[in-house]
């Protein structure tokens, strides 16, 4: 990664996934290998340019891997590199928050 990343270590973990297309990505990819059908399809509403743009980002950040096969038609997996992964107890503490915050959400 070339960009200095910030003395913060929030805003550095906020830098590399702070956007919610990042974060359901690794989410999707927490399970295992994905083609970039599959991911679009389980990340939601998201467009073939954003889908593009936020893998590449975050495969310069060292967060996933993208193999190409020469197929035809050309196939492309994309899986969590060893980074990538360690960000599952990040994910986990999300969705506990989460499910707490709706949970009190519900009651209310």
């Amino acid at each position: 990664m070339e960009k200095s990343l910030p003395a913060c270590p929030v805003e550095t973990t906020l830098t590399l996934i702070g956007d919610k297309w990042k974060v359901l990505i690794l989410r999707d990819l927490m399970g295992g290998v994905k083609r970039f059908g599959e991911l679009r399809r389980s990340v939601g509403n998201v467009t073939q340019k954003v889908l593009t743009a936020q893998l590449r980002a975050m495969e310069e950040s060292g967060l996933v891997s993208r193999k190409v096969y020469a197929e035809v038609p050309p196939r492309v997996e994309y899986t969590l590199t060893e980074t990538g992964y360690s960000l599952r107890p990040v994910l986990d503490a999300m969705m506990s928050w989460g499910e707490e915050y709706k949970k009190k959400n519900a009651e209310r």
